[in-house]
C-alpha cells in the first residue's frame, strides 16, 4: 500500500481508498474512478456496484466493509502513521466559544514551563517554530491531516499537543484516534442545529471528546483528566462521563479553580487565582471579562499537569492576541475598529459588551449570519445587536446558496424588536466591503466600529464558491483608501 485516500481524485496507483458517504456526495459512487486510478483495495459501508464496460474491475476485488468509514479513515491514518498520539500526551479543547483562545493560552503555558508543545487550532497549526495554515472553512482538519500534522510533531520531539476539537470534527470522526489525555470544554451554547439538529445533539457530540478519555490508549503515568466549566449549563451532562479525574472551573458555582479580585480594563485583564496548589496573581494584556474564563481553563489544565505556577503566569501573560479575536486595527483613525470572529449569539453579546467598556463614544457593529446554518439564531442576533450597540449595520457572511436579503431580513427583524429603524440607526448592506466602509465613515473620534464573523478567516462563500476575503484588509482599506 503507498498510501490513503477517501477522495477518487486524489487516488494514486498503490493506494487504499476509503470510500465516505459525504454531507454532499458519497464516495462509494465513485469507487469505480479510484479502481481505474489504481486503488488496490477498497473500504466501504456497502457491496461495491456492479462492474460495467466503460469501468470493468475484477470480480474478487478486495473490498474491506466496516460499519463507519469515517471512524476507519481516522484508524487508518493513524496506523499509517504509527500512531502519534500514543507518543506524546494530546489535550483537546471544545466548546461553542473561546475554544482557539483557550488553546493558545495552554500552548502558552506549557511552553513557558519548558515543554515542546505543538499546536492545531482553527487558525493554524504550530509545530516547533513553523505555522501551518489549516484550511479555509475547515474547523478542525480531516484526519489524514490531523495524523500527518500530529506525526510532524512526534518528529520534533513533541511532549503535548494542544488540539482544539469542534462538534463536527468529533460526529465526523476527524479526531478519532487522537488518544487524548486531557479534554476540556468552554461551554456550550445556541450554535450549529442546523447540522445536529438539536441542542441535545450538539451536547452529545461534545460530549464523544471526554468519552474518548477512557476509550483510548493509555500512556505510561499519564491519567485521563476533564476539565469542566462548573458555570455552564453543560456541567450536569459531562459530569456523570467517567474519567480518572474531574476539575472545574468557574466563578460562580463551587469549582476547584477559581477568580477574585477580577479587574478588566481597556489595557488587561487582572486576577487572583485560587486553586488547589495555592492561590497566585494572574496578569493578561487581553481584553474582555469573559475571557475570565478561558484563563481558568488552561490553568486548570497547568494544575492538572502539575506545572510550576511562575511557567503558568508567564504563559498566560505571553499572549498579546489571538488573530481575528478582539484584533485592534490602527491606521492613526481618531476612532477605534476592532476584528472579532463573534458568530454567536453568546460571543456577539459578550464582544459588544466588552467593547461597550472601551469606548466613551458609540458603538458601530458589523455583522452578518452564514447560509445554510442555524437560522434560529438570526433574529437572535439582530435584537442583541439592535439592543447593545448604537448604530448597526447588516451584511453578508456566507451566504452559500441562500438567499442574502432573506438572511438579512430575518437579522432585520431582531434589530425592529429591539426598537431600532432602518436608516436611521440599522442598515442592510449586502456587500461586505461596502458594509465595513460605511460603518468607518459613520465613525466619529471616540467611537468605536466591531466588525465580527469573519475574524480569522479568508475566504467568503457565495453560492457553491469560496472566494478570497479577508476582513482586516477590507478594514484597512476602508480607512486607509488602499
Amino acid at each position: 500500500m503507498c498510501g490513503l485516500a477517501s477522495d477518487s481524485r486524489l487516488v494514486r496507483p498503490g493506494d487504499l481508498f476509503v470510500a465516505i458517504h459525504g454531507l454532499n456526495t458519497d464516495g462509494h459512487n465513485f469507487i469505480p474512478q479510484a479502481i481505474e486510478r489504481g486503488a488496490i483495495a477498497i473500504v466501504a459501508e456497502r457491496e461495491l456496484p456492479p462492474s460495467s464496460p466503460e469501468l470493468p474491475f475484477p470480480s474478487e476485488f478486495p473490498v474491506i466493509l466496516v460499519p463507519d468509514s469515517r471512524a476507519a479513515l481516522a484508524y487508518l491514518a493513524a496506523a499509517w502513521h504509527g500512531y502519534p498520539a500514543r507518543q506524546m500526551r494530546v489535550v483537546g479543547v471544545t466548546g461553542t466559544d473561546g475554544k482557539t483562545t483557550t488553546v493558545n493560552l495552554i500552548h502558552s503555558i506549557l511552553a513557558a514551563a519548558g515543554h515542546k508543545t505543538g499546536m492545531i487550532s482553527t487558525v493554524n497549526a504550530l509545530i516547533g517554530d513553523t505555522f501551518y495554515d489549516t484550511g479555509l472553512h475547515t474547523t478542525t482538519p480531516d484526519a489524514p491531516d490531523i495524523q500527518r500534522l500530529l506525526a510532524q510533531m512526534v518528529e520534533t520531539d513533541t511532549e503535548y499537543a494542544v488540539l482544539e476539537v469542534t462538534s463536527h470534527g468529533l460526529d465526523q470522526h476527524r479526531v478519532t484516534a487522537c488518544d487524548f489525555d486531557v479534554a476540556v470544554v468552554t461551554n456550550v451554547t445556541h450554535e450549529h442545529l442546523d447540522y445536529h439538529g438539536t441542542y441535545q445533539a450538539y451536547l452529545e457530540a461534545k460530549a464523544r471528546l471526554f468519552h474518548a478519555l477512557t476509550a483510548s490508549a493509555r500512556k505510561p503515568d499519564t491519567p485521563k483528566i476533564a476539565v469542566l466549566n462548573a458555570d455552564d449549563n453543560s456541567f450536569a451532562y459531562f459530569r456523570p462521563i467517567p474519567a480518572d479525574w474531574h476539575l472545574t472551573y468557574g466563578l460562580d458555582a463551587p469549582a476547584d479553580v477559581t477568580a477574585a479580585e477580577i479587574s478588566s480594563t481597556p489595557e488587561g485583564i487582572a486576577f487572583v487565582a485560587h486553586t488547589p496548589r495555592g492561590n497566585f496573581s494572574v496578569r493578561s494584556p487581553l481584553i474582555g471579562r469573559y475571557n475570565v474564563y478561558n484563563f481558568l481553563a488552561a490553568i486548570t489544565v497547568g494544575i492538572s499537569q502539575n506545572l510550576p505556577i511562575p511557567a503558568i503566569q508567564q504563559g498566560i501573560a505571553a499572549v498579546r492576541g489571538v488573530v481575528g479575536r478582539m484584533e485592534h486595527i490602527d491606521a492613526g483613525q481618531p476612532f477605534t475598529v476592532i476584528v472579532d470572529f463573534a458568530h454567536t449569539p453568546n460571543s456577539l453579546q459578550r464582544a459588544l459588551e466588552t467593547v461597550r467598556e472601551l469606548t466613551s463614544g458609540q458603538v458601530i457593529v458589523v455583522f452578518g449570519c452564514a447560509g445554510l446554518r442555524d437560522r434560529f439564531k438570526r433574529p437572535v442576533m439582530g435584537e442583541i445587536a439592535g439592543r447593545l450597540a448604537d448604530q448597526v449595520v447588516i451584511t453578508a457572511e456566507d451566504p452559500r446558496t441562500e438567499s442574502l436579503d432573506d438572511i438579512m431580513a430575518q437579522i432585520a427583524a431582531g434589530c425592529e424588536k429591539a426598537g431600532r429603524h432602518e436608516g436611521k440607526d440599522y442598515w442592510r448592506i449586502g456587500d461586505r466591503a461596502e458594509a465595513i466602509a460605511f460603518a468607518v465613515r459613520l465613525a466619529r473620534p471616540g467611537d468605536l466600529v466591531l466588525v465580527t464573523g469573519k475574524g480569522h478567516e479568508q475566504s467568503m462563500c457565495f453560492g457553491t464558491t469560496e472566494y478570497p476575503w479577508s476582513d482586516h484588509q477590507a478594514v484597512r482599506k476602508a480607512l486607509t483608501g488602499f
